[in-house]
């Protein structure tokens, strides 16, 4: 019998084993192929439609005067695509992006109705 391991999990849970040869990354979950593992595919090639990926974002309260919610964004990005920073998180097993205020608000709408059919139709309920 075979014995057959199966990791889910954010790259960086598992970067070490997949660089080590002691994992073989299958497929990412992302929309688009990995920096970090190029010539792993997506799992959407499989399964059409299929994405879901971890994140973070800065946030400020709301009615932040919008000069210190772009100085916080410009510094923030410049921060993140310093070749620093970009090489941190390479060594990490992830990516760093950058977006616009507008562009996350977006994506925090997007994920948000995403994520609730999901809960929805799981009927999963808070404890």
């Amino acid at each position: 019998m075979t014995k057959v391991q199966v990791f889910f999990g954010p790259i960086q849970s598992g970067i070490e084993y997949i660089r080590t040869g002691k994992l073989r990354a299958l497929a990412v979950t992302t929309a688009a192929r990995s920096e970090i593992l190029p010539d792993v595919p997506v799992l959407s090639d499989f399964v059409p439609g299929y994405e879901a990926s971890a994140w973070l974002g800065l946030g400020a309260p709301r009615n932040t005067p919008a000069d210190i919610v772009e100085r916080l964004n410009r510094e923030t990005n410049a921060s993140l695509m310093s070749p620093e920073m970009k090489a941190r998180f390479r060594d990490l097993g992830d990516t760093a992006f950058t977006s616009q205020p507008a562009e996350f608000g977006k994506l925090l709408a997007s994920e948000t109705e995403k994520w609730g059919k999901v809960i929805r139709a799981a009927n999963i309920k808070a404890e």
